[in-house]
């Protein structure tokens, strides 16, 4: 078990924190979303926009409306996948 745990630990350290910000994955204002991972940073971009949605911002409806789009028409948001995960790898290790 102490292996196992040793090589989980080994990984996560290997593995660069990135941020990205809302604007950056199409919505309207500058919070920094971090994770080790695109896939990572777009769910809390989700989080995000269902919570300020949630909270009654209107001005995230535009892309929370997008992401729900992207989630039920995954083949369709391939482009917009693909073009985050570029961006995601670009960027510094925060």
């Amino acid at each position: 078990m102490n292996a196992l745990v040793n090589v989980i630990q080994q990984h996560h350290e290997e593995m660069p924190m990135r941020i990205m910000t809302c604007r950056q994955l199409g919505g309207p204002c500058d919070l920094r979303l971090s994770g080790e991972t695109a896939e990572d940073v777009i769910k809390a971009q989700d989080r995000h926009l269902r919570e300020a949605v949630g909270g009654g911002d209107p001005a995230h409806e535009p892309a929370h409306e997008e992401m729900k789009g992207r989630w039920r028409h995954p083949a369709r948001s391939m482009g917009w996948y693909r073009k985050t995960k570029k961006a995601f790898a670009d960027l510094p290790e925060a």
